[in-house]
């Protein structure tokens, strides 16, 4: 039941399995959805395809970590023993290609890490503490038995009765309006923490 200070974030409905699941994946992508999401207690294999996700953009900031890592590591180099400080050891050149190796390596791997994890966190909005459909009662299941899809209100198709329609179409049950509160963590010092008006 939605609260006064609520905001509505969506529409949620359970599967039976993970087969219907993905059956009603592959009709949401279809109806033109873009903002909506699955949920099981195990990856379901093809869900990818039926949401129909694209490749993974984090490989793109691994690749500018990388770039970047390198060309630190070159500019250092360079810049340390030909420009600032030449200095000739065991007759090497000032910038020699060969000892320089372990390094070219070691920042390109260090900054290919870094860029993938924070590609990662960026593109999934993490570290997220708190989710909407955490107030679902009924999503508790989605860690044992239970296949769930939420189809979100800032989707520019959704509306909630064809929306709760549609659901109801695809084999959902327990169809369930999601409210996002506006302080999932209240203070324990506010007043309103302790249930007082």
């Amino acid at each position: 039941m939605s609260r006064p200070e609520s905001t509505l974030h969506g529409l949620g409905a359970e599967f039976p399995s993970a087969a219907s699941l993905m059956h009603a994946a592959e009709k949401v992508r279809d109806s033109g959805f873009r903002k909506w999401d699955v949920y099981s207690p195990f990856p379901i294999h093809g869900m990818d395809a039926a949401m129909g996700f694209q490749r993974s953009r984090v490989s793109l900031f691994s690749l500018l970590g990388g770039i970047t890592g390198l060309t630190s590591a070159f500019v250092l180099i360079y810049y340390t023993s030909a420009l600032n400080y030449p200095l000739i050891v065991q007759g090497k050149p000032y910038f020699a290609l060969e000892p320089s190796m372990p390094i070219f390596f070691e920042l390109t791997v260090l900054l290919t890490a870094f860029g993938t994890i924070i590609g990662l966190l960026l593109l999934t909005l993490m570290p997220r503490l708190h989710h909407p459909v955490f107030n679902w009662d009924r999503f508790k299941r989605v860690s044992d038995d239970g296949f769930f899809l939420v189809l979100e209100a800032g989707d520019p198709r959704f509306e909630k009765g064809a929306s709760r329609r549609f659901l109801e179409e695809l084999g959902g049950s327990h169809i369930t309006e999601i409210y996002q509160d506006p302080d999932p963590f209240p203070h324990p010092a506010r007043p309103e923490a302790k249930g007082h008006a």
